[in-house]
């Protein structure tokens, strides 16, 4: 097991060296001139100089990559060329506010698509199987901006029960904070449910049909005990990987519904560095989201070792 745990994390350190390298090589080292794209073509000669000096430019870029890796390690990350602030703590608040919203759309997204999949498994070919899967199909093909427009339309404009935007302030009471995140969260949460619900339903069918889970059932085994002791922790193993993946759905759709809802997580921030080309901003964050989806599925690895004692026993 030990070997398992340091084999993975490994990998993982070795794959946030090379994806560094590769955000690195994608914003800095890509012909053209950086000074010149971010200033615009009207620059100065004396700002362009300066914005180089600034960014360090007239220096080889292996020595560039390795002062802003080795930065990045000490929590220097330098200031945001936009907004004239460390980046640092811009970014951790953000990130901070990211992970309330993306925290709220898991703990609440896994634990109801798992519920729906394993309902409709155990129903299958009936009307409640249908109805579910519909629904979840139909949840899959909408766009996260759809149900993120549609909801502040109908929550919104139509019934005016919930804010059209989420943005927080230090002096909002919890109440006005919690209904600012309601449309967000769920959004989200319908996006996840998607996902998890189907192939959790998948999962839990195929294994009912198996030939332990009859055994199981001919011995006369409860069908409680069937299914939470035999069929779920099997059924579960294909599913992690889909909920780690979920993470990245997360990352993704965060910078969506962040822009929609006008809500001051990393997502915005992201698209606020893309939009004013902050190359110091933009290389923070998408490292920073690059490490969150690793973890996770660092994390559901663990998961999946625990569950399964063939990966853990190797």
């Amino acid at each position: 097991m030990v070997i398992f745990l340091l084999r993975r994390l490994a990998f993982m350190l070795a794959t946030l060296l090379f994806i560094s390298l590769l955000i690195f090589v994608v914003t800095e080292v890509l012909p053209g001139d950086v000074a010149t794209a971010i200033l615009g073509r009207r620059a100065t000669v004396e700002n362009l100089a300066a914005l180089r000096e600034q960014l360090g430019l007239e220096r080889p870029a292996t020595t560039r990559y390795v002062d802003w890796l080795t930065g990045m390690l000490r929590g220097d990350w330098g200031d945001s060329l936009t907004l004239k602030v460390p980046i640092y703590p811009l970014v951790t608040e953000r990130l901070g506010n990211s992970l309330i919203l993306a925290t709220l759309a898991f703990v609440i997204g896994v634990p109801l698509g798992l519920f729906l999949g394993i309902i409709a498994g155990l129903m299958q070919d009936s009307w409640v199987d249908h109805l579910i899967s519909g629904s979840l199909l139909a949840l899959i093909s909408i766009p996260e901006f759809v149900l993120a427009t549609t909801g502040i339309m109908i929550f919104a404009y139509q019934f005016q029960i919930l804010p059209a935007t989420s943005t927080i302030e230090a002096n909002m009471s919890w109440q006005t904070v919690l209904l600012a995140l309601i449309l967000p969260t769920t959004t989200l949460v319908l996006g996840m449910l998607a996902h998890v619900g189907r192939m959790m339903r998948t999962s839990i069918a195929e294994v009912m049909h198996s030939q332990y889970i009859r055994t199981a059932t001919l011995k006369g085994l409860k069908m409680r005990v069937v299914v939470l002791r035999h069929a779920l922790p099997n059924a579960l193993l294909p599913t992690i990987s889909v909920i780690a993946l979920e993470v990245g759905y997360l990352l993704g759709g965060i910078v969506v519904i962040e822009n929609v809802f006008a809500y001051p997580g990393l997502g915005r921030l992201m698209l606020r560095g893309v939009t004013n080309q902050d190359l110091p901003l933009l290389q923070a964050v998408t490292l920073i989201m690059t490490f969150a989806f690793m973890l996770a599925n660092f994390l559901a690895d663990m998961v999946y070792m625990m569950l399964n004692p063939r990966i853990r026993y190797e």
